[in-house]
This record gives C-alpha cells, structure tokens and sequence, in this order.
C-alpha cells in the first residue's frame, strides 16, 4: 500500500473512533450530574454551574448548622387519662369555699329503671326534709277543701286563707252558698283577684252540689270535674286530702319540678300527672305531690332556686340554676325554713312541733 493509501486509512479509522470517545465522555458527565441532583446541587435551568452549585451548598450548610443548633424535641406527653383528670379537677374544687356538694347532669341516656330509682330517692329525701308535708289551705271538712281550691286559682294559699274564715262564717254549708247574694260574695272574696269569676264558680259549685248530689261534695273524679270552676287538681286535691284516695296534684310548682329533674318533658297537666304518676306506687300520689310542692315553696323557686341550700342537690340535672352559695342560698328559703310564718293559719300540730309558724290573719301585720 502507498504513502497516501496508508494515511487514508488511518484518517478513516480516526473518525470512526471520534464518536465512541465522545459517547465515552458524555456518560461520565451524565453520572455527576445525576449525583449532584441527589445532593441538592443542582439548580434550576438556565444558569450557570457555579450560579446553580453556591446557593445550594449555602443551604445546605445552614441546613446543617440550624440542626446542629436546635435543641432535640422532648417526647410528646401522653394525655392523662380521664380519672386523673378528675381526681385534680376535685381536689381544686375541694379548695374552694363554699362549695357543698357538686351534682353532675345524669347521662341523657338514663334507663327508664334508673330514671324510676332517682325519682323514688328524691321523694324519699323530700319525705325526710319535710315530714309535716300538708295541703296548705285551711278547711275542716270536704265542702270547705273544695270552695279554697277552687279560690286558689291565680292567687297564694295563704290569701285564700286569710279569706275564707268570713266567707264561711257567713255561708257554712253549699245550700247557704247557693242561696246567698252575689254582690255580698264578690265583697267577701274580693282580697282573691278575680273575685267575679270566682264568686260565679263557688256559687254555682254550691248549686251543683245542693240539686246534684244532695249537699255532699262527691267522691269520685268524674263527679268533681262536672262541677263548676273544678279541674283535675282541684278533683285531686280533694280527692287526697278529704277521701283519702290517691291522687297527683300538678300545679305550677309541681310543674316546673318535675321537668327540672327531668322526670318528664310534657307541658300538659294532664301528661305530666300520667308520665309522674307512672314512677310511682299509686299509694305514694298524694303525699309526693305535698312533698313537691312544699319544696318548690321554700327551695326550688321559679326564679331564683336555693341550690346551696338543696337537700337533693347530688339527684337535680338542674343544679347550678340557682345560688350554689350555701350562706347566700340560706337567704333565698321561705316560710319555716327561713324562719318565717306559714300560709295556714291553722296548720297542723306536726308542722307547729317542727318549727312552723301559722300564718296572721288578713290586716294584721
């Protein structure tokens, strides 16, 4: 081979190596640009290497040293745990003055045996504060029970009290009533409010009774609620305080005390006396609606409840409505539990043993 021929040669063989050597060294190029974006060096498109490499390395150094410079986290706490809460939550309480006794809600899902046991208790408790539990008009005989309640209606026991020993002195049985001159009976009952009605009702009452029932005042609930100016409650008062036979007088106070101890949500008097009357031994009406009502007088008032005060505070959902202060509780309860006279004038001998004071006639005092 010539001169020439040879050098061809070599040149072929030259550029045919040109391309591996160059595919050579682009591989080694990709691999440090692979390992430089898994450091974080690698910075984004259009600048130059050096642009991309010193802000990184910056970063990371103070990466490094803001770690280096941070104190280690402390293990998170683990919450406590409910009775510890609780055990704390009382010994604060404990220190605080004067706190009697703390009533929580009872749960919404109370069973309906539970529900039975916790009204039971609060009568037994009410049994026990006010063993001289009574009605609190005056009357010596069913005639008599029957007129005051029915005057009762819109006004305080105590007034009707103070009333009606001038109407009964004057007309003492229901034919003397029926008999007797309107205008002479609103005068006598006026002190009532609503004297005209109520003089409407009693003489019509009294009638009733004279053409009716032959001057006695009916033992029986169908018979009492025929007559005028006579509803349910009127027929039980009667009925349980009279006759002696069972039966659940739901007035405002016994009302508003039953739907605070959450023994019933019904409004209506009517519901109300079946929902209460079912939790109860039938042989228990008469004397759980005294100790109701009599507690709703002197403690749990409509507006201002002496929950300090309340024997029952541990069995009400309705605790903390009032005055929690037991000093400033004391100050909120009437008649002989705050030391002051009854609404009868002529109250029992039990209640007069347990500190009772009768009440002062009309214009005394």
């Amino acid at each position: 081979m010539t001169a020439s021929g040879r050098t061809s040669a070599r040149k072929a063989a030259a550029e045919k190596a040109a391309p591996a050597k160059t595919a050579a060294k682009k591989a080694p190029a990709k691999k440090a640009v692979a390992k430089k974006a898994a450091s974080g060096e690698v910075a984004a498109p259009g600048r130059t290497a050096a642009g991309r490499t010193a802000p990184a390395k910056a970063a990371a150094q103070k990466t490094s040293r803001a770690a280096k410079a941070a104190p280690a986290k402390k293990p998170a706490r683990k919450a406590a745990h409910p009775e510890a809460v609780s055990k704390k939550a009382t010994v604060a309480v404990d220190h605080v003055a004067p706190a009697t006794t703390l009533a929580p809600k009872p749960p919404g899902n109370e069973t309906r045996t539970a529900l039975v046991r916790r009204a039971r208790r609060i009568n037994r408790e009410l049994a026990e504060v006010y063993p001289y539990a009574h009605p609190e008009l005056d009357f010596e005989n069913p005639f008599e029970l029957i007129v005051a309640t029915v005057l009762s209606a819109q006004t305080t026991d105590l007034r009707v009290n103070q009333t009606t020993p001038a109407l009964f002195a004057r007309y003492p049985t229901p034919e003397d009533l029926a008999a007797a001159n309107p205008e002479e009976v609103e005068e006598i009952l006026r002190p009532t409010g609503f004297f005209r009605a109520k003089t409407k009702s009693v003489i019509g009452l009294s009638k009733a009774l004279v053409e009716e029932f032959g001057g006695e005042v009916p033992g029986r609930v169908e018979d009492l609620v025929k007559l005028p100016g006579v509803g349910r409650k009127t027929a039980f008062v009667v009925l349980g305080n009279a006759f002696g036979r069972p039966g659940i007088t739901v007035d405002t106070h016994f009302q508003r005390l039953v739907r605070r101890w959450q023994w019933t949500d019904e409004t209506d008097p009517d519901k109300i006396e079946a929902a209460v009357g079912s939790l109860f031994p039938k042989s228990e009406w008469t004397m759980l609606s005294h100790h109701v009502i009599f507690h709703g007088r002197r403690i749990c008032h409509a507006r201002k409840p002496a929950c300090g005060a309340c024997p029952i505070a541990p069995l009400c959902p309705a605790y903390g409505e009032g005055e929690t202060d037991p000093e400033k509780a004391k100050k909120l309860l009437k008649y002989e539990k705050g030391g002051f006279p009854g609404q009868r004038l002529k109250p029992p001998q039990a209640y007069l043993d347990a500190g009772g004071i009768p009440a002062p006639p009309l214009g005394a005092g």
